[in-house]
């Protein structure tokens, strides 16, 4: 059996993404904006607080964090074996 995709609630998303070094920053409505500054640079990550998120949504997060944290650090929180 290959790796699938885990279910997971925007609290989840976030505390997997508190452990990166992320923040929360604001939150509107049901969206949770999260914050780091690395290299006096401004990382934002926007979060459905839902539960759970929809698959493709917590396809989107993982491209969007991707492009602060590594996908080989991410991937074992997002996917199971």
């Amino acid at each position: 059996m290959g790796v699938k995709l885990k279910i997971l609630s925007g609290k989840d998303v976030i505390k997997i993404l508190k452990g990166f070094g992320f923040v929360v920053h604001d939150q509107t409505g049901s969206h949770i904006k999260l914050r780091r500054v690395m290299f006096n640079m401004n990382q934002t990550l926007i979060i459905p607080n839902h539960d759970p998120i929809a698959r493709g949504t917590l396809k989107g997060i993982l491209n969007q964090a991707s492009k602060y944290i590594t996908q080989s650090d991410l991937l074992p929180h997002f996917y199971s074996k």
